[in-house]
């Protein structure tokens, strides 16, 4: 149901030069007899060939909008799996604590997103994939985390 909704963010974010990431949704689990679901995206890490991220998160159907009201917003909630589903390839990443964000998705009709920022540390040969929402007035402290091991990749600075 959502998907025809974020449709238009997803352009105005690819005209303002966001980073768009392609999700590919894998599954989708009903979550109660209003329409309520819960999404399955699969999301490939653009500069770190053989990673693939899997993220669930909470799609609200058009019932539960009309009587609960909050019309264009979904939760900030979310889910992440990262794993390597290849030989890895690291492109060249942002090496700072910062980190640099991989995926970006609209959770309301402006402001709220749902992001997935790389990060690596490059000290225990690992990425660190972690999920959250951003919001303009309120933090959200609602995130998950996801590692991804680099025992045999070459780590060096491309």
């Amino acid at each position: 149901m959502n998907r025809s909704f974020l449709a238009p963010l997803a352009l105005a974010a690819s005209l303002t030069g966001a980073t768009a990431v392609p999700a590919e949704q894998v599954g989708e689990v009903g979550v109660d007899w209003v329409g309520n679901d819960i999404i399955i995206e699969a999301i490939e890490d653009p500069k770190v060939s053989g990673v693939t991220c899997h993220i669930a998160y909470f799609e609200r159907s058009l019932f539960d909008r009309v009587t609960q009201g909050n019309w264009f917003e979904d939760p900030s909630n979310a889910s992440i799996a990262c794993r390597q589903t290849g030989p890895i390839t690291i492109g060249d990443i942002e090496r700072g604590d910062k980190g640099e964000r991989v995926f970006s998705e609209g959770r309301s009709l402006i402001f709220k997103k749902l992001k997935v920022t790389r990060i690596f540390d490059e000290a225990h040969r690992t990425l660190v994939y972690l999920t959250h929402a951003t919001e303009v007035t309120e933090g959200s402290a609602k995130m998950s985390i996801s590692t991804v091991p680099l025992y045999g990749a070459d780590i060096s600075a491309q």
